[in-house]
C-alpha cells in the first residue's frame, strides 16, 4: 500500500520524462506522434490501475485512519517531511483524478488538439496529473503548497499553446490570478507552521488549533482561504474561470473543472476546518454569504447566456455553471457540520464527473459544428441533435439533467446535503443567516434547472432536415455533417455516465468513506 501510493504520485513525473525521449523503433507504430500519445494512454492507465488497487486494499472499516502512509524526513532544518497518506476524504478524489486523466489521454489519442509537439502535450498532461494526485495525498503543509503550485505551469501551457481563440490572454489571466492567490496562501501556511512548530497536517489536525491564538487563526484563514478561494473559484474571485474554460482545449476544460477546482475546496476541508476551527467559525458566515451569492450569480449568468440573441458560448455557460455548483460545496463547508461537509465532498465528486462529461460533449459538438455559439447551434439550421445525432443528444440531455440535480443521479445528493447543513449550522453560527443562504441555494437550484433545460431544448431540438450551416471561418463540406458518437468517444464518456448513475442510486458507497473521516476531522482527530 505504501509503495502503491508513492507510485501513483511519482509515476506520472517519470512518464513525463520518458515522453520527451525518442520512441524505441519497435514502439513507434505509424509515427512517433502515435507512439507518444499511446505512451500517455499507457502511463495514465497504469496509474489508474494502481489507484484502483489502492482502493481495493484500503481498509474500509477504518476510513477515518490515514492509510498507505509514508513519512520520511526531507528538510530537517525546517522539519519538512515527505509525508503521504490517504483516508476516506482523499481516496475518492484520488480515484476520480486518475480516471479523468486516463479518459483525457484516451480521448487525445484519437482527437489531439491542434498545437505544437504531441510530446510536449503528453509530458505536460503527466506533470499536471502528478501535481493533482500529490495534492490529495500529501500530509505536510509545505508539500501541499508545492503540489498545489505544480499544476499551474502545465495548465498555463495547455491553454496558451493548445487552446482556441484568445488563448494567450486567458492563460495569462489564469496564471496571474492563481499565482497571486498562492503567494497569500503561502504566508498563511508559514504562519501556521512557525507558530505551531510543525508543518505536519496530521499533528496540526489533532491539536485542533490549541497551539494557535485566535488572531493567528484569523490571519491564517484569511490568507489561506483567499488562495484556496481563487482556485475553487469563489465569487467574486472567479473571473479567470470563464475565459480559461472558453479558450482551453477540450481535455484542458475537463481537467480544469473535474480536478483543479477540487484542490481549493479540498484545502478548506483538509487544512482550515481542523487546524484553524476558531478562525473558520468567525469567517464561516462570510464564506456562506459568498457561496450563496455565487450560486445565484452563476445561474443568472448562465440564464443570460442561454437566452436567444445573446450569442452565448456553450463552453462559457458551463464554466459559469461551475461557479454556482462550487458555491454549494463552499456552503456545505461553511456550515461546519458533518452533514454539510459530507455534502460538499459528495458535490465535489459529482461535479467532477458531470461537468467533465459536459465539457467532453461540448468539445465534441464544437469539433463537428465549428462553433459553440448557442444561437448558431439553436438556429433553424442548427444542431438539432435528437434528429441528426440522437446518441450525442441523449448524452447531452443526460449530463444536463444530472447537473441540475435530478434525484437518482449524483448531482442531487451533494447539493441536498449542503442545503441541509445550512439549515442546521454548527453551534455558534447564526442560524437566521444560514437559513437565508439556504433559501438562496434553493432558488439557485430552480435557476439551474431553467438554464440547463433551455440549453437542451435549443440545442437538441429543431429541424433535423435542415442542413447545418458553417460558422464564420469554419470548414465546410462533408466534415460539417454531424456524425453521431464515435467509438473512442463512447469509451471516454461511458464511465462518467455509469459513475454518475451509481453515485446517485447508491450514495452510501461514497458517504460510507467520507462520513467517519469528516466526523474525526471536525472533532479535532479525537473521534
Amino acid at each position: 500500500m505504501q509503495f502503491l501510493l508513492a507510485f501513483v504520485v511519482a509515476a506520472p513525473l517519470l512518464g513525463a520524462l520518458a515522453a520527451l525521449l525518442p520512441a524505441p523503433p519497435g514502439l513507434k507504430g505509424k509515427s512517433p506522434e502515435q507512439a507518444v500519445l499511446r505512451h500517455g494512454v499507457t502511463v495514465t492507465g497504469v496509474i489508474l490501475a494502481a489507484a484502483v488497487a489502492l482502493a481495493l486494499g484500503f481498509d474500509h472499516d477504518t476510513p477515518a485512519r490515514f492509510q498507505a502512509t509514508t513519512d520520511i524526513s526531507w528538510i530537517p532544518a525546517l522539519d519538512v517531511r515527505i509525508h503521504l497518506g490517504i483516508d476516506g476524504i482523499s481516496l475518492p478524489l484520488l480515484l476520480m483524478t486518475a480516471l479523468l486523466f486516463f479518459l483525457c489521454a484516451l480521448y487525445s489519442y484519437f482527437k489531439l488538439p491542434q498545437g505544437p509537439s504531441p510530446k510536449a502535450f503528453v509530458a505536460l498532461l503527466l506533470v499536471l496529473e502528478s501535481g493533482t494526485l500529490a495534492t490529495f495525498a500529501v500530509l505536510d503543509l509545505l508539500l501541499f503548497f508545492l503540489a498545489f503550485e505544480m499544476v499551474l505551469i502545465p495548465m498555463y501551457f495547455l491553454i496558451a499553446r493548445w487552446g482556441g481563440a484568445q488563448r494567450q490572454a486567458a492563460a495569462w489571466k489564469f496564471i496571474l490570478y492563481t499565482l497571486l492567490g498562492s503567494v497569500v496562501m503561502l504566508l498563511g501556511l508559514l504562519l501556521i507552521g512557525v507558530n505551531s512548530g510543525t508543518f505536519d497536517m496530521v499533528a496540526l489536525a489533532s491539536d485542533n488549533g490549541r497551539e494557535l491564538t485566535h488572531t493567528t487563526q484569523l490571519l491564517a484563514v484569511l490568507a489561506i482561504g483567499t488562495g484556496l478561494a481563487v482556485k475553487t473559484p469563489m465569487w467574486p474571485l472567479h473571473s479567470w474561470l470563464p475565459d480559461a474554460h472558453t479558450a482551453a482545449p477540450t481535455v484542458g476544460s475537463v481537467l480544469l473543472a473535474g480536478v483543479l477546482l477540487k484542490m481549493g475546496t479540498y484545502g478548506f476541508v483538509r487544512i482550515l476546518l481542523p487546524v484553524t476551527p476558531d478562525g473558520m467559525a468567525t469567517f464561516a458566515p462570510y464564506l456562506g454569504a459568498f457561496a450563496a451569492v455565487g450560486i445565484v450569480y452563476g445561474s443568472l449568468a448562465c440564464l443570460w447566456l442561454a437566452r436567444k440573441g445573446n450569442k452565448g458560448d456553450l463552453k462559457r455557460l458551463i464554466a459559469y455553471s461551475s461557479v454556482g455548483h462550487m458555491g454549494f460545496v463552499l456552503l456545505g463547508i461553511a456550515s461546519m457540520t458533518p452533514t454539510g461537509v459530507n455534502g460538499a465532498l459528495f458535490a465535489n465528486i459529482a461535479h467532477g464527473l458531470i461537468t467533465g462529461l459536459l465539457f467532453f460533449l461540448v468539445g465534441a459538438l464544437k469539433d463537428r459544428y465549428g462553433t459553440a455559439d448557442l444561437d448558431t447551434l439553436a438556429g433553424a439550421t442548427g444542431a438539432a441533435l435528437y434528429g441528426r445525432a440522437p446518441r450525442l443528444g441523449a448524452f447531452l440531455a443526460f449530463a444536463a439533467v444530472a447537473s441540475l440535480g435530478l434525484p437518482g443521479l449524483a448531482g442531487f445528493w451533494g447539493e441536498m446535503l449542503a442545503l441541509f447543513g445550512a439549515f442546521e449550522p454548527a453551534r455558534g453560527l447564526s442560524r437566521p443567516a444560514f437559513l437565508t443562504y439556504m433559501a438562496f441555494g434553493a432558488f439557485g437550484t430552480l435557476l439551474t434547472a431553467a438554464y440547463l433545460l433551455t440549453v437542451v431544448r435549443r440545442v437538441c431540438m429543431g429541424d433535423p432536415a435542415a442542413r447545418p450551416q458553417p460558422a464564420p471561418g469554419a470548414a465546410s463540406g462533408p466534415a460539417l455533417e454531424l456524425a453521431d458518437i464515435q467509438r473512442y468517444e463512447f469509451a471516454a464518456w461511458t464511465p462518467l455516465v455509469a459513475l454518475t448513475v451509481l453515485a446517485g442510486l447508491w450514495p452510501a458507497v461514497l458517504l460510507g468513506l467520507t462520513d467517519p473521516a469528516v466526523q474525526k476531522l471536525l472533532a479535532g482527530g479525537n473521534a
